[in-house]
């Protein structure tokens, strides 16, 4: 989807159409959930500090999130999508990869099935959407981001390599910051530069993400539509208005924090074995502490207190903390007798 969050508030509020509008907390600790293109204009994008981008742009328009309704019309798109095929991984609220090799409608060709499911979209519910089409989830990412907003890019087998050769490192999955300038040093620039680089090097600097980049560069990627995920962690965090500067203040601030881990524990029915502290100090360091039981853990005063105790390795003697979060992971699962990814997907497209 194309600024999905903001989209539905212009959706919803018209008279924010044509300005440059966010989803956020417009406070001195509110970060940019998302930006429109108005606003992505004067350099405003998501993760960035809400003061940031009020300098960047005075005219900004600042909307808190109704998450609520984010869903509810997540729900709507999806269900569109179950329309075509059942084989859907979806990745977030607004993001999902479908394999429609073989479909429900009996489409020959998947970027007939992208026009129509964009079309249907932009009918039912208001918002445009962008599709990548392609033979592999890296490709179908990539190519889906490729004309946004509103656009369709088809990557055929036959030009993947040519495609591949002309995109920047920084638009491979997996290539962050970090990793950008990594490649960099070593005169890595395009798709065709790390095309050219031995896989020797490649897993010398990235480790295992080396063979990764090293095949995505030849337009490789075996991953599966995956319609199943077991999940891993349930969690929940604050950012606060001051920074904490003792330990009684995070002792204080982490009840509301179990409390509602605990509601959402109850919720998703998970059962995990580790309590994981986060913190994020006044200069951004982030840093986790865990523990890790012999049953699953579920029980508010068990929390606080394992999370106390986790709460001792927390360095206050040179900065304060901006954010604590705490997470059950270490799922309990009995491991399945199937498995529950289809096939190799061959025509894969990503929205």
């Amino acid at each position: 989807m194309d600024a999905f969050f903001v989209s539905v508030e212009e959706h919803d509020n018209p008279a924010l159409k044509g300005q440059p509008v966010v989803v956020g907390y417009d406070g001195p600790r509110g970060v940019v959930s998302t930006a429109n293109y108005e606003a992505r204009k004067f350099g405003v994008h998501s993760a960035m500090p809400v003061a940031t981008a009020h300098r960047l742009c005075p005219q900004l328009i600042v909307v808190e999130g109704h998450y609520h309704r984010y869903k509810e019309v997540s729900a709507q798109i999806h269900a569109i999508f179950h329309d075509y095929t059942d084989l859907v991984e979806p990745l977030s609220l607004d993001e999902a990869y479908l394999d429609v090799t073989t479909n429900k409608k009996s489409v020959p060709l998947a970027m007939d099935i992208a026009q129509e499911i964009k079309n249907r979209i932009q009918q039912e519910t208001g918002l445009t959407a962008s599709a990548g089409v392609s033979y592999c989830k890296f490709l179908a990412k990539v190519a889906s981001d490729f004309r946004k907003p509103n656009g369709l890019c088809v990557v055929h087998p036959a030009r993947a390599l040519a495609f591949i050769d002309a995109l920047k490192v920084e638009r491979f999955w997996g290539v962050g910051e970090k990793t950008a300038e990594r490649m960099h040093g070593l005169g890595v620039y395009t798709g065709k530069e790390l095309r050219d680089v031995p896989l020797q090097v490649l897993t010398r600097e990235f480790g295992k993400m080396g063979k990764v980049f090293y095949d995505f560069a030849r337009g490789i990627d075996p991953r599966p539509i995956v319609t199943q995920w077991v999940r891993k962690s349930v969690g929940c965090e604050r950012t606060f208005a001051e920074d904490l500067t003792t330990y009684e203040q995070m002792l204080t601030a982490l009840t509301p924090i179990a409390t509602e881990l605990v509601r959402r524990v109850e919720k998703s029915q998970f059962q995990g074995r580790s309590l994981v502290l986060k913190v994020k100090y006044s200069d951004f360091r982030q840093t986790t502490h865990s523990y890790t039981g012999t049953a699953a853990i579920h029980d508010l005063d068990e929390i606080l207190l394992q999370a106390s105790r986790l709460l001792s390795d927390v360095d206050l003697a040179t900065r304060s903390v901006r954010l604590l979060g705490l997470a059950v992971a270490s799922p309990i699962v009995p491991k399945p007798t199937k498995p529950v990814v289809p096939e190799l997907p061959q025509l894969p497209f990503q929205w």
